[in-house]
């Protein structure tokens, strides 16, 4: 089903609007899948160059609060890792639109590679040397002074996005924030942070990490953020083996103590919040089968945290 804050486009379309500032028209375009906020088009021009197209929702759509000037954030996001991760070149951007290089390779939905994602943990500990100037997101969206206040504005954010959806969410999310607010006080630098890194935003090509895309959800805060999405519905500390969790640990030298487990809980009461907050905008009815699973998930993590 395809999302509503996804444009309907066509190849003439693209070309319209990326061949000005690329001094070269579009020979082929075909529409990519898998994502479900942008329209995303892959295109070749008529010089020979491979790129993506990316193309942010329709004036009408409703957008979720922290979801303000995404598309603009992805090519803030891709230039200040470039040369430390695998990301496409920016090659033009708008505050509507985004024209990257093409990456080689397949994302790992399209099956395992633990190498790849061993390559992957030690890339995310040289992204997280960048310091960002405050906590939270950039613009006008939530952020803080400090992590515990901007990750209670984060959540608050989503919390009244929820209510405006009419989105049912398990009671005790924000008493729970306020009860570890010591615990995200430790997190003192404001640490760049991808933080959608789930199997279709990597790229594996030979076995080896090839890309990175889809940056346009970058933050600044906790590096233990990072590490929620790569092992998605799962808690990566209960799988010391983890290839990402053992790319990421020789890296820094990271030890998932007590304390991390309370941050890394409520790193995934934020992302159980946020997806079932999004479903409406998305057109995911509430009487989903995601929509229970993703409600089972945030209930026991919130019973986990609180133990």
């Amino acid at each position: 089903m395809r999302s509503p804050t996804q444009r309907v486009l066509d190849a003439r379309t693209v070309d319209k609007l990326i061949s000005p500032a690329l001094g070269s028209e579009v020979a082929e375009a075909a529409e990519l899948s898998g994502g479900g906020f942008a329209a995303v088009w892959r295109a070749t021009l008529a010089d020979g160059r491979e790129v993506v197209v990316k193309v942010g929702p329709p004036p009408s759509a409703r957008l979720l609060r922290y979801e303000a000037g995404m598309i603009a954030s992805e090519a803030v996001y891709f230039r200040a890792v470039a040369g430390r991760a695998p990301v496409p070149a920016v090659l033009a951007a708008t505050d509507d639109w985004i024209v990257t290089s093409l990456l080689p390779g397949r994302p790992l939905t399209g099956g395992p590679s633990p190498r790849a994602r061993h390559e992957l943990g030690a890339v995310m500990a040289r992204v997280h040397e960048l310091t960002g100037p405050h906590f939270g997101y950039t613009g006008a969206r939530a952020a803080g002074p400090d992590w515990p206040s901007a990750y209670a504005a984060i959540m608050d954010a989503l919390l009244a996005d929820a209510a405006d959806w009419d989105v049912p969410l398990p009671p005790g999310i924000r008493a729970t924030i306020d009860r570890h607010r010591a615990a995200l006080a430790v997190v003192t630098r404001p640490a760049l942070l991808h933080f959608d890194l789930w199997d279709g935003n990597v790229l594996v090509h030979d076995d080896h990490l090839s890309g990175l895309v889809d940056g346009e959800r970058f933050l600044y805060g906790d590096p233990l953020l990072d590490l929620v999405s790569p092992a998605l519905f799962h808690r990566i500390e209960d799988d010391p083996d983890h290839p990402f969790l053992r790319g990421y640990a020789e890296a820094t030298g990271l030890v998932v103590d007590d304390a991390a487990r309370v941050r890394l809980g409520l790193y995934r009461l934020h992302l159980y919040t946020l997806m079932l907050a999004e479903a409406p905008s998305r057109g995911i009815p509430l009487d989903s089968d995601r929509h229970h699973h993703v409600t089972a998930l945030l209930e026991a993590e919130l019973t986990e945290v609180l133990r």
